[in-house]
């Protein structure tokens, strides 16, 4: 005799053009095999529903059910990555309208990575912390500026919105809401069965500096080419004014605009860039590469390196070296 099941809840998937099928489909699996890890013995067995959701001619439809027996009630609606970049996304009114719909409706919504973009047409996450991929986060914020953008996390969870950056990081999406809804014990038994991580918080380990080199300000990117070629020598404020050929103030004030950062921070960033393809390619002591990028003080290094990263300069190689070494 069958066993009774139980539906925890329906997550719809949201399909829209230039969408990360990979997501799509990886989420339908995940959630899939976290049902299948539901204990066998309860009776009810509780297990999560997967819709997909895609705009035709008749409007937003269900095309695909994991239960189509059943009436929906979706729970959680997500907007997935997108293989497109941003800049090139076109306005979604219409996944945008059925996003706001079902929140209306009681359901979380969630976006993993450039889906921030159609999470944010919705006006739901304005006043919001929200995160997206890192290297979408300069104009997520510009074309969303009353968002809260915190894009050093790799997960949010807002109660009824979630958000989460990197354009993998639908996994550690899906875990959550598994933990969620069939509890810990059935998360971490899916993540050990697919071989992946439990739910990640951060993307400091992950996250780039990309330098702006295509502003236009002549001065200002003099300036820059200087400290990328004499990165570990002491930059006095003034001597880099002097050489923009510019007052001090008017210096800090354009480079700000130019680079979306101050000097100081720019050149710490630069840095430990260098820092972090040097723990990744050779074997050299953390004390030398704290040297080498400008730093006498390998303990002022380190603690700097752990804030930019969230890992010691230890940590990160044996994560990332191409050596596997220890320091």
């Amino acid at each position: 005799m069958a066993k009774a099941v139980e539906i925890a809840s329906e997550v719809g998937l949201l399909i829209y053009p230039g969408c990360q099928l990979s997501a799509i489909y990886g989420l339908t699996d995940l959630f899939r095999i976290a049902s299948e890890w539901s204990p066998q013995d309860a009776d009810p067995k509780r297990v999560i529903r997967v819709s997909h959701w895609q705009e035709l001619e008749t409007g937003m439809s269900c095309v695909w059910d994991s239960h189509p027996e059943r009436p929906h009630h979706l729970g959680f609606a997500i907007a997935p990555p997108s293989i497109i970049m941003p800049a090139q996304m076109p306005p979604m009114p219409a996944a945008a309208a059925w996003m706001a719909e079902v929140h209306a409706q009681g359901a979380t919504v969630c976006s993993i990575c450039a889906g921030a973009f159609v999470l944010a047409e919705t006006g739901l996450i304005n006043g919001r912390r929200a995160t997206t991929h890192w290297a979408f986060s300069d104009e997520l914020a510009a074309r969303y500026p009353e968002i809260e953008l915190a894009a050093e996390n790799l997960v949010i969870d807002d109660g009824d919105v979630v958000t989460a950056g990197g354009i993998l990081a639908w996994t550690d999406l899906g875990l959550t809401l598994v933990e969620k809804l069939l509890g810990p014990s059935v998360m971490l038994s899916t993540a050990r069965f697919l071989l992946v991580d439990p739910p990640r918080r951060s993307q400091g380990i992950y996250r780039m500096f990309i330098p702006k080199l295509d502003h236009g300000d002549a001065a200002i990117l003099s300036v820059q080419h200087h400290l990328h070629a004499n990165l570990a020598e002491a930059h006095d404020m003034a001597d880099l004014a002097a050489r923009a050929k510019l007052a001090e103030r008017t210096f800090l004030r354009r480079f700000k605009k130019a680079t979306g950062s101050r000097p100081t921070e720019y050149l710490q960033q630069m840095r430990m860039m260098r820092a972090r393809d040097m723990l990744e390619s050779t074997n050299h002591a953390v004390e030398q590469i704290a040297w080498t990028v400008g730093y006498s003080d390998v303990t002022a290094f380190r603690r700097v390196f752990q804030r930019v990263t969230d890992l010691t300069p230890a940590s990160y190689r044996r994560r990332f070296g191409l050596n596997r070494a220890s320091p």
